[in-house]
């Protein structure tokens, strides 16, 4: 017979043996609770991943093992090491995402990044004018041509909705710089909540069998149960989401990962069968694994053939807080890795749907993402306090040049913003590029977000391509992106290409915009217009007629007049050919472009015998004479002196008569100005003398700086200047 206590204790002791046995259920992962920190790489002070039951959620008091508290407590890498992390970007839409992502590492880091980008030529060639302009200190930029690494990837059947991009995960150790040793890559939809430097720092705790620190899939893909024959790829477990991966760069290869990687995917293809069409619903739906496949297909990730690698090999991965790779995907069982949503340090939008997922916190994690979607990136350019760094050359320069701007000049407001480098993101939008034609013609315009509502009548009217350079700040630029979704006719146009420009000081960079949309122009020729101008229903097959007809692809320099007009009314009857242009000329519904305000900017076109010309006609160049013209596209740029109101296009127009263009007058041509309200500018011009009197100023440097180009040839230009008192265009 027991003591009388006897039973309580063993009572008490089984209740104990059954919660420890409950709490290793639920909690027993690759690493446990239990598992203190001992001081020595790979052992953490809590789980890194709890284990998520098959049915229903974690209870409240878990122990906390998924708070950031849980982050292993080690000290960050010293302040000005260089943190290296790569990214794979292909297309337009893509290079969006990577420039959100970048901002939200930009604020949080404190330390100098170089960013390795494997791109496709639009992802560079948009990536490398926007970091070039953008000029941030301690970050550097190495670009990887993507169509060299395809062959080595090329043969893996892929449907995923990242393409065949998605598997260019598995070469960079190849692919990057053979002195590199670690890497933080990234897939392009995630956002970053906290310092980058805090994920580098888990690098300290890989043993020395580890090469992978990849954070566990938060949905079931793996596990295989989803539906009947569902057959995933191998994986441990849950298996690992590859959003976010720490990479020793150097083991990978010493250990051969590439006959690694290619073994284990070759020898996976041959057993595993072709997926079916249910595979395809669930792949897209889900997007736990990726998979986004086509009937009778094998589709494979990156992720998958990582995946493979680690079930036959578990002691290369280090299993990374859940924290860091918090997965948005559709049935994603995120919301069990976490306690508070501001413990969180990466969200990663691995949907399709991105934005649109379904998540109990989801406002707080988009709302963070669009904070630094729309965050102006003006404000990242500041230097790493206590960390020296040498800027871009071309920052120096500028630096030097702001250096010996002086306090006391008037006119210090015009030679700062001439001296601003805007941050420019050009084909912001998907564009298809013309197929090429020797005549073709591009329409190159400007404009601000207040002149947005003429674009859908400008592509009503102009059927050609478009070179369009919006100046925007960051967060509207995606009220543009939206107001283009939503437009069925603007949505439509695959051959415009909008660039944005991010505003910055307080005058419009008018020739600056111009010059990014006539550099990004594709055709031989390019129509140089406003944005406030509708062309003739007629003009861009005129144009091309006429550009083969006079013969300019034979050397003849010259500049195609197109004769403005302008109209009073918000709504008239645009007219469909010269004769009723005529017509409403006649009845006063239309007069000849500021007729009233500045007659000298047009009136060398002579508008008289236009009405009766048959037949192309030259001018001669007269002072103050901005016509919209047509000119081959290697012409001379624009003067970038000239911001605000008053003189751009006209010392435009002096160039060209300087290097000798013809100025030809084309019969059946016009375009017609719409009205709208004043810009700032042209209100302060109007209403400020120093305004005037710095322009003033601009006109003579620039007549200074023509005569030492040109020499006594522009003696000429220098008499005609100095009469008009009030420049217009």
């Amino acid at each position: 017979m027991l003591p009388r206590g006897r039973p309580r204790a063993l009572g008490a002791a089984a209740l104990l043996l059954v919660l420890i046995l409950i709490g290793f259920f639920l909690f027993g992962g690759d690493l446990e609770c239990e598992r203190r920190e001992q001081g020595g790489p790979g052992s953490f002070r809590c789980s890194l991943t709890p284990r998520v039951p098959p049915d229903g959620d974690l209870p409240a008091d878990h122990g906390g093992c998924n708070r950031s508290d849980c982050v292993p407590l080690r000290p960050l890498p010293p302040k000005c090491e260089l943190l290296h992390v790569a990214m794979v970007c292909a297309g337009h839409n893509t290079s969006r995402d990577v420039i959100t992502l970048v901002k939200s590492m930009l604020f949080f880091r404190k330390n100098p990044l170089h960013l390795h980008l494997v791109t496709d030529a639009v992802a560079r060639n948009i990536l490398e004018t926007l970091f070039h302009t953008w000029m941030v200190p301690a970050v550097r930029v190495s670009f990887y041509d993507a169509e060299e690494l395809k062959p080595q990837v090329s043969w893996i059947p892929n449907k995923h909705y990242s393409g065949l991009y998605g598997l260019m995960k598995l070469v960079l150790p190849g692919a990057l710089p053979p002195a590199l040793a670690r890497v933080i890559v990234l897939d392009t939809d995630v956002t970053f909540a906290s310092d980058i430097a805090e994920l580098w720092a888990l690098f300290a705790y890989f043993s020395d069998e580890q090469v992978i620190g990849l954070v566990e899939n938060q949905s079931d893909w793996y596990l295989g149960n989803l539906w009947r024959n569902h057959r995933p790829w191998p994986a441990l477990g849950r298996g690992f989401n590859t959003g976010v991966i720490l990479l020793r760069l150097d083991r990978l290869r010493q250990a051969g990962w590439e006959q690694m990687w290619k073994l284990t995917a070759t020898q996976e293809l041959l057993t595993l069968p072709a997926t079916s069409l249910a595979d395809q619903v669930w792949g897209s739906l889900l997007g736990g694994g990726g998979q986004a496949q086509g009937q009778g297909e094998m589709a494979v990730s990156a992720q998958d053939i990582f995946n493979a690698i680690i079930k036959r090999h578990p002691g290369l991965v280090l299993p990374l807080p859940c924290i860091w790779n918090v997965q948005l995907s559709d049935h994603t069982l995120a919301e069990r890795c976490y306690s508070e949503a501001a413990d969180l340090k990466v969200i990663h939008w691995n949907s399709p749907k991105k934005l649109r997922v379904k998540n109990k916190h989801v406002e707080f994690f988009r709302n963070l993402h669009l904070t630094f979607l729309e965050y102006n990136g003006n404000l990242l350019r500041r230097e790493l306090f206590g960390c020296p760094s040498p800027p871009p050359p071309e920052a120096e320069q500028l630096q030097r040049a702001l250096a010996h701007l002086s306090e006391e000049d008037t006119c210090l407001e015009f030679r700062q913003q001439q001296l601003t480098v805007h941050r420019v993101h050009i084909t912001f939008l998907p564009h298809e590029p013309p197929p090429p034609r020797p005549h073709d013609v591009t329409l190159v315009a400007q404009l601000s977000m207040d002149r947005l509502q003429m674009l859908e009548a400008l592509c009503r009217h102009w059927p050609g391509p478009m070179s369009l350079a919006l100046y925007l700040t960051d967060a509207e630029a995606q009220q543009f992106l939206h107001f283009v979704e939503a437009s069925a006719v603007l949505s439509a146009r695959q051959d415009v290409a909008y660039h944005v420009v991010y505003r910055e000081g307080s005058l419009y960079p008018i020739n600056q915009l111009r010059n990014v949309a006539m550099a990004q122009a594709l055709t031989p020729y390019v129509f140089l217009s406003d944005i406030d101008l509708l062309p003739s229903y007629s003009l861009y097959d005129y144009l091309r007629a006429s550009i083969e007809q006079l013969e300019l692809g034979s050397g003849r320099k010259a500049a195609l007049v197109v004769p403005a007009f302008e109209t009073l009314h918000y709504h008239f009857s645009f007219p469909n050919s010269k004769a009723e242009l005529l017509a409403l000329l006649d009845a006063g519904s239309l007069y000849t472009f500021r007729s009233h305000e500045w007659p000298q900017g047009y009136a060398p076109t002579d508008y008289a015998r236009w009405r009766e010309a048959q037949a192309p006609y030259r001018v001669q160049w007269a002072a103050d004479y901005e016509p919209y013209v047509v000119v081959p596209r290697d012409c001379p740029r624009y003067d970038p002196r000239f911001v605000g109101f008053g003189w751009n296009k006209v010392a435009h127009i002096v160039e060209l008569d300087a290097q000798e263009y013809e100025l030809l007058v084309l019969p059946e041509a016009f375009t017609i100005h719409l009205p709208h309200t004043p810009s700032p500018d042209i209100s302060r011009f109007r209403s400020r003398p120093t305004y005037r009197d710095c322009l003033q100023i601009l006109k003579d440097e620039f007549h200074q700086d023509l005569s030492r180009h040109y020499g006594a040839a522009a003696l000429k230009y220098l008499t005609a200047l100095q009469q008009p008192e009030a420049p217009q265009g």
